[in-house]
């Protein structure tokens, strides 16, 4: 369906972003992987991706809190039909206590660089007539919760910007969507629950269901796959006219 697309995923290592290549790849799409480390691993995943889909990938590595090096990775990727904005960290404190070297990061990763990706990616894109650029967004892109004023802030504003760039390029062939994820069963998410189940006394199941999806009302998590298969459902010409909008894959969280 993507064959002969390039698409372009930033964080994309490990869990949602990893995902979301997998499905792409699986499409047709040639990847381009991509995360802050340059380790041989990193360019593994790019070549067992290709291995198993017959398509083109590669790693590259580029900090997403340079602006510098967010647009620099869309050049060195030599072209880009679909970007998948996924980068992103957390950090958790009241705002009166928040660092403020936490802020700026926060605000660089999650929100400046799909900023700097998409201006760098834009006008390839009108060239050719057609585009996609899906930003991965979160729940709380569109509610909020305590302690987390960085990154809602910042999925607030990729909500924002999402819509901002929709318009834009409204009738040019291009879209421009946010996925709202709940919680997503990656590896970072797996690591917690054992934590979970101590501060808690509770064995996993209910540690899972009454702490950890206690807002999502399906109690199950999302999965990597979830996210990549509507990523590949935005890029496909079913989508042609969905543009600017968001789509929560939050187990009915933002519909309380």
């Amino acid at each position: 369906m993507l064959k002969g697309k390039t698409a372009i995923i930033t964080g994309s290592n490990s869990g949602i972003g990893l995902g979301v290549a997998e499905e792409l790849a699986r499409a047709g799409a040639n990847v381009v992987l991509n995360s802050f480390t340059d380790r041989a691993e990193d360019h593994a995943l790019a070549a067992d991706l290709a291995a198993r889909h017959g398509v083109e990938a590669r790693y590259l590595a580029a900090d997403m809190s340079d602006a510098a090096a967010c647009r620099g990775l869309i050049e060195a990727a030599g072209g880009c039909d679909i970007l998948v904005n996924n980068a992103g960290i957390q950090y958790v404190a009241p705002v009166d206590e928040f660092p403020v070297d936490k802020w700026n990061q926060i605000l660089a990763i999650n929100l400046s660089s799909a900023f700097h990706t998409a201006a760098a990616a834009l006008p390839g894109m009108r060239a050719r007539g057609w585009g996609r650029i899906v930003n991965i967004a979160s729940a709380h892109g569109l509610t909020a919760s305590p302690f987390k004023s960085a990154y809602i802030a910042a999925k607030h504003g990729v909500v924002g910007l999402s819509k901002t760039i929709a318009l834009e390029t409204a009738g040019q062939g291009i879209t421009c969507n946010a996925i709202c994820p709940g919680y997503v069963l990656t590896p970072l998410v797996e690591a917690q629950i054992p934590d979970q189940m101590k501060v808690h006394g509770m064995d996993r199941d209910t540690v899972i269901r009454e702490v950890m999806l206690l807002r999502q009302p399906s109690r199950q998590f999302a999965t990597v796959e979830q996210i990549g298969g509507t990523t590949v459902y935005l890029c496909s010409a079913a989508a042609d006219q969905v543009t600017g909008t968001t789509i929560s894959v939050d187990g009915g969280w933002t519909a309380l």
